[in-house]
């Protein structure tokens, strides 16, 4: 598959540009009944994200491409099928490959929705 299913873009879950941390992404989001929250990305271009922290863990998976997570300095590159579990409070960026799809978990509330921000 080259994008999620159309189910998965249903406009009222699209993530506020005010919640993205990297410039033209695409996102959408689900929340879960514990405060957790699903989101996943499509980056169309390469682009990078700004370095910032969460107050929960953050889980996440390349479906399609590669993203590459700065921690510490430390690049780590993750390509389609990989994933990795970032600490709650522990500084993170990154920089995705064109045409780059991710699916992120969130222990705790991390975006809101067009017309919520």
């Amino acid at each position: 598959m080259k994008d999620f299913p159309a189910f998965m873009k249903n406009p009222v879950n699209k993530v506020a540009t005010a919640s993205q941390y990297a410039k033209g992404i695409e996102g959408y989001v689900y929340d879960g009944v514990d405060g957790s929250q699903m989101v996943h990305w499509t980056y169309p271009e390469s682009g990078q994200s700004a370095k910032h922290t969460h107050e929960f863990d953050e889980y996440m998976l390349v479906v399609q491409g590669r993203y590459i997570l700065i921690i510490e300095g430390k690049r780590i590159s993750l390509k389609a099928g990989d994933e990795y579990l970032i600490k709650a409070g522990v500084p993170h960026g990154g920089e995705a490959v064109a045409e780059s799809r991710v699916i992120e978990v969130f222990g705790g509330k991390r975006a809101n929705r067009v017309g919520d921000d």
